[in-house]
């Protein structure tokens, strides 16, 4: 098991429940999407079980090497690349050292990572940063340049699983499908908030479709992405079928004028 909550409760502030005793687990490996209207509670939830938001009440079970991409990073506008990305205190270590502080501390910091910098500029390149320095502020990017930074950091990090909160908001479209190549690919557990269900249908082998707080369904694409469904709980008629190219799920979405047929 990757990722495991039991019971979690969420209440705002304002006393208003957000979610309550929301169970669901994530094994390791799978490719699983979060899917469900604006409002519902994906990104709380997400941000529960990266650990940036304590539930009223709960058990979460997560690894050590957890490595989350928030949806939003106005929060890291005061921090340089580095910082943003954790491996700041690293650099600076492996500076010292290079500069003669061979202090016990200076080591352990760094952890044998000699390479850090060039893995790092390695990362970034990939992501299409090539003229960033890990000392630029934050502030200085783009959204779609914040979010590949900290796609950039997947790779630097390796994490064994990764949460991500809407990732293909900000990107351009050979971007996104980069992105769920990359993370189809390996093997990682991957647990995703995703807007685009022909995306989620894709890539992930699993679905959790959240509304109003509640799991209202999940299981494969094939049985949780269905008309029914997407009438429901979307408010919208759309034709679901299976593409001969692909092998998956394709939705279209049907506007008022057109009366699906069959």
């Amino acid at each position: 098991m990757s990722i495991s909550i039991q019971k979690i409760t969420y209440i705002h502030t304002d006393k208003d429940i957000l979610f309550k005793d929301l169970d669901l687990s994530v094994n390791k490996g799978q490719k699983v999407a979060l899917i469900g209207n604006n409002g519902s509670g994906k990104s709380t939830l997400l941000q529960i079980i990266a650990g940036w938001l304590p539930p009223s009440s709960g058990t979460i079970i997560r690894p050590d090497d957890l490595y989350y991409i928030p949806q939003h990073f106005g929060q890291y506008d005061n921090q340089t690349i580095a910082e943003a990305l954790q491996i700041d205190t690293k650099i600076r270590a492996l500076h010292a050292i290079l500069n003669g502080d061979a202090s016990v501390e200076n080591f352990h910091i760094l952890n044998d990572d000699w390479n850090i910098e060039e893995r790092v500029q390695v990362a970034l390149i990939s992501w299409g940063i090539h003229d960033k320095s890990t000392s630029q502020s934050m502030c200085e990017l783009s959204g779609g340049e914040k979010t590949r930074v900290f796609l950039a950091g997947m790779e630097i990090h390796a994490p064994s699983v990764i949460l991500l909160d809407e990732p293909t908001n900000h990107l351009d479209v050979s971007y996104q499908y980069q992105i769920m190549d990359i993370l189809r690919n390996q093997d990682v557990t991957v647990f995703s908030s995703i807007h685009d269900l022909n995306l989620a249908a894709l890539y992930c082998d699993r679905i959790i479709f959240l509304y109003q707080g509640k799991i209202v369904d999940r299981g494969t694409p094939e049985e949780v992405l269905t008309k029914e469904n997407i009438r429901k709980y979307f408010g919208i008629e759309a034709q679901v079928t299976r593409n001969a190219a692909t092998g998956k799920m394709q939705i279209y979405y049907l506007p008022g004028w057109v009366k699906e047929k069959g």
